[in-house]
């Protein structure tokens, strides 16, 4: 927040699909966004007031980021903070950003988390200093930046989504409404980063959230299957001319026998909860009192979020600059 309103934010880039992405994502996260082509309507917007940070492209076809960078300077020296944000960048052009006071200078394809966390912090730059903690409802992940899957939906499904490559939406219950595409996925191409958050949500088929999936459980999965397999049916290692066991061709196996299984078999039990409004004091105590790498953000009975270690050393950055 910048004195009680959200941060407003201005993209400038000229590839639409960037545009389109960057604007979704940080949406998601509660800024408020408008997205321009050229460095010309950058000025523009900038000139009407409106704009607390602007993120610029340094490659655009009219002006490149640092002659906007420039521009903005001569007409908002204190108003506008600056993140340069560049596929294309080097040493060079992010010192003379820099110079020119530049705020950050990110690199494309860039982690949406950090690109988030960049804004706030040059925000945060042009208030006065407070000895106001951040709560945990402040550096929240929202669920809807999150994957999800249903709890009768197979592993393989829920792969997808984790990895990605497609996502999947089963209820709106909890959140404003999404696109859904009717006959299973829609696939999502981005080229800047929504984050892979090693897990996914879990729902029932009332669109609650009864659990998460991660990375871990499943290759705990996998390992379940393999000792199983072994147990049951030792045959499946072949035997090498020297007596040894081989095991070829059997973790491929072992993975698409777990591909069919439903995500309810792995998933974790329930995440530990911590309130919306509790300081990081407590969350980061309940995160070494479960031995556990994220918990479940609640406001009253409804899950809005989840805090995840990341989020919390992101914040000790933050202190520590």
């Amino acid at each position: 927040m910048n004195n009680g309103r959200p941060i407003h934010v201005l993209i400038v880039d000229d590839e639409e699909r960037i545009r389109s992405t960057t604007t979704t994502l940080l949406k998601k996260r509660n800024f408020e966004v408008v997205a321009v082509a050229t460095g010309k309507e950058a000025l523009n917007e900038v000139k009407k007031g409106n704009v607390d940070v602007a993120v610029l492209d340094i490659k655009m076809p009219d002006m490149d980021g640092n002659e906007v960078l420039h521009e903005i300077r001569k007409l908002k020296p204190k108003n506008v903070e600056v993140i340069m944000l560049t596929g294309y960048g080097s040493p060079d052009s992010a010192l003379a950003g820099l110079r020119e006071g530049a705020f950050a200078y990110l690199t494309k394809p860039c982690d949406v988390d950090l690109l988030a966390t960049k804004i706030r912090d040059a925000c945060k730059k042009k208030e006065p200093f407070r000895d106001k903690e951040h709560r945990v409802k402040d550096i929240m992940v929202p669920l809807s930046s999150f994957g999800t899957v249903r709890e009768d939906w197979s592993v393989a499904e829920a792969i997808e989504v984790i990895l990605g490559h497609k996502t999947i939406i089963t209820s709106t219950v909890e959140e404003e409404p999404v696109e859904v595409v009717v006959g299973n996925r829609t696939i999502i191409t981005t080229t800047v980063e929504e984050g892979v958050h090693r897990s996914i949500l879990v729902r029932d088929k009332d669109g609650k959230v009864i659990g998460i999936v991660s990375f871990t459980d499943f290759l705990q999965g996998l390992e379940t299957t393999y000792m199983r397999l072994l147990e049951d049916r030792p045959e499946v290692a072949g035997v090498t001319e020297d007596g040894q066991r081989d095991y070829s061709g059997v973790f491929s196996k072992m993975v698409r026998d777990l591909a069919k299984k439903p995500v309810r078999e792995l998933m974790s039990p329930k995440m530990p909860t911590i309130e919306a409004n509790a300081s990081l004091l407590e969350a980061t105590n309940r995160l070494l009192s479960f031995n556990v790498r994220r918990l479940l953000v609640m406001d009253k009975e409804k899950v809005v979020g989840v805090i995840r270690e990341k989020d919390i050393m992101f914040e000790m950055a933050n202190i520590i600059r």
